[in-house]
């Protein structure tokens, strides 16, 4: 396969922010990946915040960043747990879209994976992404018995299309030539 097509899979752990370097001396993914991701100019396909955890794409071509950005590209899904209680109506909302400071935030689907009493366990795929996405949809929600907003206390991305996280917390690996024809022939969804 040519250099240029080759991309990898990171598991980003948590504390670890997606940039070069950071003025505030923070780790960044490129401390625990190897030094020439850094020197060849590896560049993250999207972002996750510094409290999230998961599936992190890096390429070595921009084009294919913004092949697998573009909204509708590729879905993304997550497991996040949520401190509050998620009703039906919220699960709804979410689906239809909440107005935020940055546009309407939707979910492609949500669905409760579990979780009782203060802290619901939900799957949520979107198939475009905004910054701090999910924990704005679910802050914008209130717990109906307190009337505080919902929180998102841990939020981890399993899968990007049908590529699903297979490395364990600060690893990565080259995805497979068949991983990456799948990927770039739109079997994202």
């Amino acid at each position: 396969m040519s250099g240029d097509r080759r991309i990898l899979m990171f598991h980003k752990p948590k504390g670890v922010v997606v940039t070069r370097s950071d003025e505030r001396g923070r780790r960044t993914v490129y401390d625990l990946l190897p030094d020439w991701a850094l020197a060849d100019g590896w560049v993250p396909v999207g972002r996750l915040d510094r409290e999230s955890t998961g599936l992190l794409l890096f390429v070595k071509k921009g084009e294919l960043v913004e092949r697998l950005t573009r909204p509708g590209a590729c879905t993304k899904t997550y497991e996040v747990w949520v401190r509050g209680r998620v009703t039906e109506e919220h699960l709804e909302a979410i689906r239809r879209g909440i107005p935020s400071p940055v546009g309407l935030l939707a979910a492609l689907g949500v669905e409760r994976l579990g979780g009782a009493g203060p802290k619901s366990r939900l799957r949520v795929t979107l198939d475009e992404g905004k910054n701090r996405h999910i924990r704005r949809l679910f802050g914008a929600l209130r717990d109906p018995r307190f009337g505080t907003p919902l929180k998102v206390v841990e939020l981890r991305r399993t899968h990007v299309g049908t590529l699903a996280l297979d490395v364990p917390s600060g690893s990565w690996r080259f995805l497979t030539e068949e991983e990456i024809k799948s990927l770039l022939a739109g079997d994202c969804s």
